[in-house]
């Protein structure tokens, strides 16, 4: 491994990258392997997603030469949407769990759907599956930037809600004893419909 000669931040590394947030890398998502690419610490050629457009921009951007994809990372593949096969869910809530982008919809012990607009084909879905019951369908085009644009802030939005929720349900229980039964349900009410709400307002972006 070696510093790119050019020395660009993580920052501008990770805006090249396409933000699908699969960790097929080997890292915790895209902003942890650019971070790995800034420091000298991975190669360039290990995002399959990317492909090889995506190691061309890498290359021009960290002035490294330009590789093959490493086959060990993935193969490039057309861009794919998760689908769920609703006569086989059973509402585990595992697939939900499991996505980057909060793209799956339903609630615990119901049906769950994908939300297309926020999929990435990331597939980490597929083997939090209990059922097996996900599919990937080809989405008919390419994955763009202004898709990775999209799914980077829906990424980030999605870890936002999961930190919220997180620090909520510490509150609940420091508070449980001295917050009485009705006023705990209240303010999960409202902790949940504000999800909601800015599930909307992301999906409209």
């Amino acid at each position: 491994m070696q510093l790119p000669p050019f020395r660009p931040s993580a920052e501008t590394i990770d805006d090249l990258l396409p933000q699908t947030e699969c960790r097929q890398c080997g890292f915790e998502g895209c902003a942890a392997y650019a971070q790995a690419i800034a420091e000298g610490l991975a190669p360039i050629n290990r995002c399959a997603p990317g492909g090889a457009r995506g190691i061309r921009r890498l290359a021009a951007a960290t002035g490294l030469p330009e590789l093959p994809l490493d086959p060990e990372y993935g193969t490039e593949v057309p861009f794919a949407r998760a689908t769920i096969r609703a006569d086989e869910c059973i509402g585990c809530s595992w697939c939900a769990k499991a996505c980057p982008t909060d793209a799956i919809a339903g609630a615990p012990k119901h049906l769950h759907a994908v939300l297309e607009s926020r999929c990435t084909g990331c597939s980490l879905c597929a083997p939090a599956c209990p059922m097996d019951c996900i599919d990937f369908v080809d989405a008919g085009r390419d994955w763009t930037d202004d898709d990775a644009k999209k799914a980077k802030a829906n990424h980030e939005a999605a870890w936002a809600r999961r930190v919220r929720r997180a620090a909520l349900e510490d509150a609940r229980l420091a508070g449980r004893r001295s917050s009485s039964p009705a006023e705990t349900r209240e303010n999960a009410k409202k902790a949940f419909m504000a999800d909601i709400l800015a599930m909307a307002r992301a999906g409209r972006r």
